[in-house]
């Protein structure tokens, strides 16, 4: 049971009402509906509450529930859309949670898929088959099948494989009275809900037949409801077909069976460079006469910012390039293929709007690559420095790929009348372009130019007989120019609107309505409505509306008091506001790793940006400051636990880990740390009183019965096997070694923070570092008096205590930095400690000083041997072994160094998995409450690690070595540990390394 805080009336009998007639989840307290109330567009609407239906008759119960208390009803899927379309202020409905059953049929030629189901995850059922579903929006590896439906999505492949309506076989819907019914081609005599549905279309269609035929007609018409291809000569309706499109409008879609299509035998890929952008639009029209499946046109900010992501850009797209485009083609024969990209390129490299270079491609590897410049570009815009952003609001429009070259230079036009700039993507092989103006919606003068720009582009579109809005909806961002563009047809749309929805309570004021709302209204709140303090000084101020409109309602204004260290150039507000929403951390692809805990739960206070929405929630006064100490903003800030995979992997580099840390501390600093939290902060603590009598230590971790009134005192999990404690740690063993004496050394130096596992539980993973650095004539000094990290407390969200021990390891720390030593951790977790959350937490020179001399044990030792500076007289290890990267790590570093060093001994056999998180999380896995959801987290890699074959494990962290063993069955080595023996300088780990 999710637990809520205060619900106003309303809120609370529109709960207790649907919880008794509904299976699956209802969400009604104030922050889960502020995590609702936006998505990727520009804009915000606070619903009333939230449905997340387990099956199609809670759908259906609710619709009928919304229609007899007269509330609107908003589907949605992931919220990835751009113009606000699954916003309002009803009740939303989320598919996305439970409702993503896949059913491929014998022979894959069709599937049957939930709402809920993601697009690419559809695709990965039918890859073994041979088979896909041809539309590919940008977003599909977090978009839903629902979403695709409603919107009528296509992607850079229209030319191959049309759009969603195109690929439909049938649909299941629930109608705006609450009636579930399947829906696919139909007679008007028929005695059903589908028949009356066709009858009335097939009577509209006859009242409006010459507008309706004009629009049928037009090469660009593909939005609004349509009509083409919906009605034939015997008088059947696809009325399938005729709902796809309808954004939530007319019915809400249940589930849907979709025709797929062969996957092709070869493709080859060609980009062309040129010098104008009005040259690459021209060419794309030549290019279309080669017969592409797709045909993509990116502008110089889009190659810049390509080049800035991934320095396998910075060699391949030329500085002097203006626009490039992608022109893909497919075949059966790679030579056919070969000489067809030759022709493309030698044909569209000619007359004055030639392509100045060009390359070409028919390998996997490298058109994947090429294919990530669009998909993974168009993500990052939101990257880009400084206050202005590109914002999608106009940037849905469909006109002749011929036109394209003049609307461009038109449009240019515009926006240097307003003073602005803009991104220009396009799938300029069928004229879909993609706009998005730079503005700072914090601005009250952009704010305004929302609209302005909306309708003198729009008016622009349509002098050149194009469309707005045919792709990614109307939604909040365009529906008010709907009644401009249709003019006939606008009648018509509100005909079928009456026939389908008519007390206007399906997804309201999109796509039709008597009331539209403009582009610039409900923008998302860009003020600060509250002040932010930290230690009693003011570190943002109210706006002075805020301000003045507290004094007349005799209130003060609400104070947010900070707890970490946060920045001029990095303040609060600033990254709270940087999540654009795109909810890319939604994202389940193989090839990425965030979230961990969204993977696992699919919910969306489990996705990275549900926190970054709660904190900006709070900062805009549409929360409560008192709220982040109730019991659901701690449920919330619990589903992180401090990977820092969406920090790495975001578009927009938002640093959610950080906000989840200042949202912990805030409730931590009114109701204190639960038992199990301040126990495991204080781990190190107890483990060095455990090492005085290592003994009987070891016998109650062993020990069943202990085990158990360890998880019914303490929380810990009795299933857990704790490693055992030594009882001499490595700082007793250094200070024997008179390691702990920093000593004159006139060449490299290192200063070792030995944190807790190596110190209290693998000593020999100490020793094995100082046998390295030994080896290689580097001087070691440890430290003493140094303390374990606390990444225990930060993660629990122990401000205070973290604060502590990191003041105490950095002053010691950064004295050792000063007298010329590099500081090097082997426990991943410590090295961030040092470089970013030590940072967070402390505003002084000595948190900059050692974050920039932190390095990771195995970056260090490859740094040295990249510049030749490592010995590699190692002896042979015959050994398979299995790699996992830790999330810590990757976080740290892109250099894979552990697996590079370990391939430097002969004849060890190093295989590194890329399989996702382990589920561990450090000290979080160890708990009681999480243990199962540790397991399910880490299931994609036990289960790999269990089917790797013969041979070790080897990872860096000591938390998923645990995880590992626990779970896999395998045990686990430190690369360092394999490195030190094949030096011959450790012989005692011949057991642990051959055994």
């Amino acid at each position: 049971m999710i637990e809520i805080g205060f619900m106003d009336t309303e809120r609370q009998r529109i709960q207790d009402d649907l919880r008794g007639i509904v299976r699956g989840e209802v969400l009604c307290d104030p922050l889960s509906c502020q995590l609702y109330a936006s998505d990727a567009s520009v804009y915000q609407l606070t619903p009333l509450g939230v449905v997340r239906p387990r099956i199609g008759a809670d759908v259906a119960a609710t619709i009928q529930y919304a229609s007899k208390n007269q509330l609107s009803i908003h589907p949605r899927g992931a919220g990835s859309g751009v113009a606000g379309e699954s916003l309002g202020r009803g009740i939303v409905i989320d598919f996305s949670r439970f409702m993503r059953r896949i059913s491929v049929d014998r022979h894959a030629a069709t599937v049957t898929v939930q709402s809920g189901a993601v697009l690419a995850e559809v695709n990965r059922s039918l890859k073994p088959h041979g088979r896909w579903f041809g539309p590919d929006p940008a977003t599909r590896s977090i978009t839903t099948i629902g979403s695709v439906l409603a919107i009528n999505a296509s992607g850079s492949h229209y030319l191959r494989s049309g759009s969603a309506r195109d690929n439909i076989d049938s649909i299941r819907i629930v109608t705006a009275e609450g009636e579930m019914i399947d829906l696919s081609r139909h007679r008007a005599d028929e005695p059903t809900t589908a028949g009356r549905m066709a009858r009335g279309l097939i009577e509209i269609e006859k009242q409006f037949r010459q507008p309706i035929a004009n629009q049928a007609a037009a090469p660009n018409s593909r939005s609004g409801f349509r009509f083409d291809g919906v009605i034939d000569s015997g008088g059947q309706v696809d009325l399938a077909k005729f709902i796809v499109g309808t954004q939530g409008t007319l019915a809400a879609i249940i589930d849907a069976t979709l025709r797929t299509e062969a996957i092709p035998t070869h493709r080859g890929v060609v980009l062309l460079f040129f010098r104008r952008l009005d040259s690459a639009a021209r060419s794309a029209t030549e290019a279309t006469k080669h017969g592409p499946v797709a045909c993509d046109l990116m502008d110089r900010r889009l190659l810049q910012i390509a080049r800035e992501i991934d320095s396998r850009f910075a060699s391949l797209l030329p500085r002097e390039a203006e626009a490039m485009l992608l022109v893909e083609i497919q075949g059966e024969s790679l030579s056919e293929l070969r000489d067809r990209l030759q022709i493309i390129a030698k044909d569209l490299s000619r007359g004055v709007d030639a392509a100045f270079a060009s390359v070409s491609t028919v390998e996997q590897a490298e058109r994947d690559l090429f294919w990530e410049l669009s998909r993974r570009v168009i993500p990052r815009l939101h990257r880009v420095k400084g206050k202005q952003a590109p914002l999608p609001f106009v940037e849905d429009i469909a006109l002749s790929p011929e036109k394209l070259p003049t609307l461009l230079i038109d449009t240019q036009a515009v926006l240097q009348r307003h003073r602005t700039t803009a991104t220009v993507f396009a799938h300029a092989g069928h004229g879909q372009l993609h706009l998005r103006p730079f503005l700072d919606l914090a601005n009250r003068r952009d704010r305004e130019k929302i609209l302005s720009l909306s309708n003198e582009i729009a008016e622009v579109v349509w002098k050149h007989g194009g469309q707005v809005s045919v792709e990614h909806a109307a939604g909040l961002s365009r529906s008010h120019l709907l009644p401009q563009q249709f003019k006939d047809l606008w009648q018509v749309m509100g005909q079928v609107k009456r026939l389908f929805d008519p007390n206007h309570r399906l997804n309201p004021g999109k796509l039709f309505g008597s009331e539209l709302q403009k582009p610039n209204e409900n923008l998302r709140p860009a003020n600060q409505t509250i002040e932010v303090s930290r230690d009693q000084r003011i570190l943002i101020e109210a706006d002075a509306a805020s301000v003045e409109n507290a004094r007349s309602l005799g209130k003060s204004v609400p104070q947010l008091q900070v707890l970490q260290n946060w920045t001029a150039s990095g303040s609060i507000a600033q990254v709270a506001r940087s999540c654009n929403g795109c909810g890319r951390c939604r994202t389940n692809s193989p090839n990425e790793r965030q979230c961990p805990m969204f993977r696992s739960l699919r919910s969306e206070e489990a996705s990275p940006r549900a926190k970054a929405n709660l904190l900006r929630g709070v900062l805009s006064g549409q929360v409560k400051v008192e709220d982040l100490a109730d019991d659901r903003a701690k449920q919330i800030a619990d589903l992180c636990f401090n990977c820092h995979q969406c920090r790495l992997e975001c578009p927009a580099s938002v640093d959610i880990p950080k906000i989840v840390g200042e949202l912990k501390a805030q409730h931590v600093a009114t109701n204190g740390l639960p038992l199990s939290d301040l126990l495991l902060g204080r781990i190190d603590t107890i483990a060095a009183i455990a090492s005085r009598v290592p003994w009987i230590s070891n016998l109650l971790i062993r020990s069943g019965p202990s085990r158990w009134l360890g998880e019914r005192l303490f929380g810990l999990s009795a299933a857990r096997e704790l490693p055992s404690v030594v009882g001499e740690t490595f700082l007793r063993y250094a200070a024997k070694r008179r390691w702990t004496k920093m000593r004159p050394h006139g060449g490299l130096k290192i200063a070792y923070f030995v944190d807790h596992f190596a110190n209290y539980h693998d000593p020999n993973l100490g020793r094995a570092l100082a046998e390295i650095a030994q080896h290689n004539g580097i001087g070691l000094f440890v430290p003493p008096g140094q303390k374990a990290s606390g990444i225990a407390r930060i993660s629990a969200g122990d401000i205070k205590g973290a604060r502590r021990v990191a003041r105490r390891n950095l002053r010691i720390l950064a004295d050792a930095v000063r007298q010329g030593f590099t500081i090097v951790a082997t426990e991943p977790a410590a090295v961030l400690c040092l470089r970013h959350e030590y940072v967070n937490l402390m505003d002084d020179q000595d948190a900059h000083l050692v974050a920039e001399n932190s390095f990771e044990a195995c970056e260090f030792f490859w740094n040295l041997y990249q510049q030749d500076r490592l010995s590699i007289d190692f002896a042979s290890i015959p050994l398979d072994i299995t790699y996992h990267e830790p999330c810590h790590l990757r976080a740290l570093t892109s250099e894979k160094a552990g697996p590079r060093l370990m391939a430097l001994i002969p004849d060890l056999n190093v295989n590194p998995i890329e399989a996702g998180c382990t589920g561990m999380a450090g000290t979080w896995g160890l708990q009681k409450k999480n243990y199962r959801n540790s397991l399910r987290v880490g299931w994609p890699l036990i289960s790999t690690m269990r089917s790797a074959g013969k041979g070790k494990a080897a990872s860096e962290c000591s938390t998923c070595k645990m995880q590992i063993e626990h779970a896999a069955g395998r045990q686990t080595l430190h690369p360092l540990k394999l490195l030190a023996f094949a030096y011959g300088r450790m012989p005692k780990l011949e057991k642990e390394v051959l055994g």
